[in-house]
């Protein structure tokens, strides 16, 4: 891997990375939201986490990520706090703490973005990128979690675009 420039680092997260998350993490809180409370033990098959499993596992990566980027390592352990227990609290606390998390990306120095991380021994690049690779992970896991909402009663949220549900409520309301 070619090396990471202070100039590369600075361009990537504030002309790249930064408008892109914040985006993404609005979407994120909109699938999440959509989540229905009593029906979140849904799994649509005896291996695949629960939606509620699902809703946890994003909005703590996401945090994770962004985390690993302000404080220079990957670290796993426990994020949300325990006493969260539905989608929309999880949501709330997402949205509050994510903005929180880009702020704080805002005011890195181009030597906290270029230093090297270690991912759990597997790889190292330097702290910026692991923007992209939770993102990239964040995406993966809300479209599986998109995927299990109609087979939970509930309705797909508008994400790349109208969803079928979105236009369907949109045309009923010009009606």
């Amino acid at each position: 891997m070619k090396e990471m420039t202070a100039d590369n680092a600075m361009f990537l997260l504030q002309g790249v990375y930064l408008p892109t998350l914040k985006n993404e993490s609005q979407l994120t809180k909109k699938v999440i939201e959509a989540v229905p409370a009593d029906r979140s033990d849904h799994r649509p098959d005896p291996v695949s986490k629960t939606a509620m499993e699902l809703v946890r596992h994003i909005a703590a990566a996401d945090v994770r990520f962004a985390d690993t980027v302000i404080h220079g390592k990957f670290e796993t352990g426990t994020v949300i706090p325990a006493d969260l227990k539905t989608p929309a609290e999880i949501a709330s606390w997402y949205e509050q703490t994510y903005a929180e998390r880009l702020e704080a990306l805002k005011k890195l120095t181009s030597e906290q973005l270029t230093k090297m991380v270690d991912f759990r021994g597997l790889f190292q690049r330097p702290a910026v990128m692991f923007l992209m690779i939770g993102m990239n992970h964040s995406i993966h896991h809300r479209g599986q979690l998109s995927s299990y909402l109609r087979c939970m009663g509930a309705k797909v949220p508008s994400i790349y675009g109208e969803s079928y549900d979105a236009e369907q409520a949109r045309k009923a309301a010009q009606a």
